[in-house]
Parts: structure tokens; sequence; C-alpha cells
């Protein structure tokens, strides 16, 4: 029998993928590692082998910078489950998850503007106005923040000459909210608008017919359809927030320690304790792959019929 099968011959689905067999193309598995190695080897040196070393080093208690690194056990991430430091990851979950609700009840009618009500002509102004301020350095927002919300700034300057009691936000959590909101929030609505923008109009036209009224179609058929971008939109905001290093260390205080400033003060504050420091890492980077593996799940879910 010839190793070739001709056209003529296939008969059964056997055929099929035996001639789909002889004609693929010679050194695939060649081409394919040679465009995936650049990205592999970037991943690998700046992504892999980073955290196995900061893995093997929260290994080690009370180890500080020129020390042997003898990993020897638990000891950092058991240090962990102290009152004092689940409260600080408790305030980072907090923040982060407060601030994933503000931007997305502020970004949903945003978004849904720009992509179903706004001209055409105009949506991609109005996104590029949108994202305009993430041009700018996060520090400087920040700073701008500042002077917004300090006791002096131009917010209670608007309330005291409106005859209005002035409000002490600076270096409280509320001050921090307003500036992670106000970073993270050009993402949220980037993500819903490019969910919305592909919403389905002939299914809002059939529920309308079928007697919803407009919120039983917003719940309904709307929201199952932009379900997907809300996850990816939701779990991208509560990742960066959760890292957050700059907004709460100028808007929030002493009051306000996260995580994040934790994790700074181990490695280059006067504690220096890179073991605890590293079990702390290890904390935030379980976290973000329990919040990444929500999205995997539920990101590519497809409405149901």
């Amino acid at each position: 029998m010839s190793n070739q099968i001709r056209h003529s011959q296939i008969n059964s689905p056997d055929d099929i993928a035996e001639v789909a067999k002889l004609h693929r193309p010679q050194g695939n598995w060649l081409q394919l590692l040679a465009l995936l190695a650049p990205s592999g080897i970037w991943l690998l040196l700046l992504l892999v082998l980073p955290t196995l070393i900061i893995f093997e080093l929260s290994l080690v208690p009370d180890i500080r910078p020129g020390d042997v690194v003898n990993p020897s056990g638990f000891k950092n991430y058991i240090r962990i489950l102290d009152p004092l430091y689940l409260q600080v990851i408790w305030r980072s979950l907090f923040l982060a998850f407060g601030t994933t609700v503000i931007c997305l009840i502020l970004g949903f009618p945003v978004a849904y503007w720009i992509a179903q009500i706004a001209p055409r002509r105009w949506r991609n102004l109005l996104i590029i106005g949108f994202v305009l301020p993430l041009w700018t350095s996060s520090l400087l927002r920040s700073y701008a923040w500042i002077t917004i919300l300090r006791p002096t700034g131009l917010l209670n300057t608007l309330l005291i000459n409106l005859g209005l009691p002035t409000l002490e936000l600076l270096n409280r959590i509320p001050a921090v909210l307003i500036g992670m909101s106000y970073s993270l929030l050009p993402y949220m609505v980037l993500i819903l608008y490019a969910s919305l923008e592909k919403l389905d109009k002939r299914l809002l036209e059939a529920a309308a017919d079928l007697g919803a009224n407009p919120l039983q179609a917003f719940w309904q058929v709307t929201i199952p359809q932009i379900l997907p971008g809300i996850a990816a939109g939701s779990m991208l905001v509560f990742i960066t927030g959760l890292g957050d290093f700059i907004d709460p260390e100028l808007l929030g205080g002493a009051s306000s320690m996260t995580a994040a400033r934790l994790v700074y003060n181990q490695f280059l504050g006067a504690t220096q304790n890179w073991g605890f420091g590293s079990a702390l890492s290890m904390t935030l980077i379980l976290f973000v792959s329990i919040a990444i593996a929500v999205l995997i799940k539920f990101g590519e879910a497809t409405p149901k019929q």
C-alpha cells in the first residue's frame, strides 16, 4: 500500500487524518521553538528565577544583606499569622476590593455611554481623552491629590466658600481609595468599553418585544453578555490595587500601612529582614495567583443562551 493516500481514496476520518499528517510541513516544532524562545527566556530570567529566589529567601528567618542563605523552615510564614500583620494584609485586600467596586460603579456608565450612546466618530477621541491622565507619572497624580485633599487644599477651600464643613481626608483610608480609584479607573473603562462595543442589540430588542422592561433587559441580557469584561476589568484593578505602593504611601500616611509598604520596609527600611519580606511577597503572589485563576475561570465564560 502506498504511503500517500489520494484524495479520491478518502473514505473515512482515519484517511483524512493520514492525509493531514502527510501534508504537515516538516520542522514546525523548530519554528515554534524559535518564536517562543525569546519570550520564554525573558520570563525565565525575570519572573521564574526571581520568584524561586524570593521563595528560597522566605524560608530563611531573619536574613539580612550579606548573610548566608540557609533555608530552615516556615517561620517567616508563621509570623505572618500575627494579628498585626494579618490586619495589614486585610487592609490591603480591603483597599484593593474597595477600589475595584468604585471603579466598576464609576466606570460602567462611562464605558456604556462611550460605546453605545456617543457618536461613533467621537469614540476614539473620547477614549484617548479619558486615558490621558495615564500619560503622566503616578507620583505626580498622587501629589495633585495631596494638593486637593489637604486641610488647606482646593476641596476644603471650595467647601468653606459654600458655607459647608471641611473634610479631613488626607492621611486616611478615604484618601487612599480616592487616589487608587483615580489611577485605576481608566483600565476598568477600557476593558468594559471593549465588551460593551460588541453588545448584541438584537437581543435587547428581542427582550423588549417579549415584554421585558429596561431593568430586566439590563440584568438578564446586557450583564450576561459583558460578564467576561466585568471579570477581566475587576481582576486587573484588584491585582494592581493589591500591589499599589505610591497611593497608600503618599495619601494614607502611617494609618494606612499596606502589604506593599510592609514589604518595602523589610527590604529597604530600617528593619532589613529580607526573609520576612520575601514571605510577605510570596503571600501577595498567592493572592494574585488566586485572582488570575478566578479570571481564567470566569473571564472566558460565555453567556447562557
